[in-house]
């Protein structure tokens, strides 16, 4: 008897339960029923994080729900990016990170605990182009002059990186790929301590981005030898491609992505990708990035998809021959 009266009981305390979690879309058409969570990967103040910020706002007026910003540091990226794989897969928890976790880390970490090929694409939003930077005193007056230094003196120059595995890292590597000539790696906790180390004439150069560049470019403090793009930048005027000067494959940049859960459906995808398209090319919120030296990119999950694949098997052919790890 007391088990026929416990099991309608429980079902209506499970039903009452349901009743107050908030319901949560299954299509576009009622997305978002709920507060949304943007986890960053990187720590507070980055871009990133000022780019998921911007998003978050903005979303926020455009749909009327709360927008969660969290900030998850660590490990290469890879904290982040396992909280937000292993979240319930309904366009309510995407991870706003660069591309190391998506595109690189399956190589350099022995045991990633998640698959970034399950990982569902929602938007890049952007890019920041990286470029060749020495000392304001340097006795390199272009990267010609560098680039024919290494060729001819393995081994004597060293490169600053932001640290282990990251873009500057690997860009560093496929300097020395390029060039046949191996040069010595100091690996910094971050861009701003590789770049002071750089002004400060400890380190003969650094793959940077120009965001974090500018400011001691600005100020007198380093060079720009080349930009890592096919194009000129406009906030670099004057400066000379990488290609221009014989190294027309080093291109080199680190860009904003939005993902989700697998099994993140498509259509919600899509419609999170259209407003976040929407808020990056707004007027307001290009000067806001063009003054850090990103460029506004809007591709959807689709084409995201594209440049991931693109870019995890080129990076990962870079990793894997420079034999880099981490442990």
């Amino acid at each position: 008897m007391a088990s026929n009266i416990v099991k309608p009981v429980a079902a209506v305390l499970l039903s009452a339960l349901a009743s107050l979690a908030p319901a949560r879309a299954q299509t576009a058409a009622d997305y978002p029923k709920a507060p949304i969570h943007l986890i960053v990967s990187a720590a507070v103040g980055g871009g990133n994080d000022l780019i998921a910020r911007i998003a978050g706002d903005r979303l926020q007026r455009l749909w009327g729900q709360n927008v969660i910003v969290e900030n998850r540091p660590g490990a290469g990226n890879n904290l982040a990016t396992e909280y937000v794989y292993r979240a319930a897969p309904d366009g309510y928890t995407m991870l706003v990170s660069p591309p190391a976790s998506l595109v690189v880390n399956q190589a350099l970490f022995k045991d990633l605990r998640f698959d970034p090929a399950k990982i569902e694409p929602v938007a890049i939003t952007s890019f920041i182009p990286n470029v060749l930077v020495v000392p304001a005193n340097s006795p390199f007056k272009t990267a010609k002059d560098l680039i024919d230094f290494a060729r001819a003196n393995p081994g004597k120059l060293t490169y600053a990186s932001q640290g282990i595995g990251t873009t500057g890292h690997l860009t560093g590597a496929l300097f020395e790929a390029l060039t046949g000539a191996k040069q010595n790696h100091a690996p910094f906790g971050g861009a701003a301590p590789a770049l002071n180390d750089v002004a400060a004439g400890h380190v003969d150069m650094v793959f940077a981005d120009i965001g974090t560049t500018m400011p001691l470019y600005q100020g007198g403090l380093v060079r720009i030898l080349a930009t890592l793009t096919k194009e000129p930048l406009a906030v670099a005027p004057g400066v000379p491609t990488i290609g221009s000067v014989g190294l027309p494959e080093l291109l080199s940049d680190t860009w904003t992505a939005f993902t989700a859960p697998p099994g993140t459906p498509l259509d919600v995808r899509e419609k999170i990708s259209a407003a976040l398209k929407q808020i990056i090319f707004d007027p307001e919120v290009t000067k806001q990035l063009a003054a850090l030296g990103v460029v506004p990119w809007g591709l959807g999950p689709q084409e995201a998809a594209q440049v991931i694949a693109r870019e995890r098997t080129r990076w990962t052919d870079v990793v894997i021959k420079a034999g880099i790890r981490v442990e």
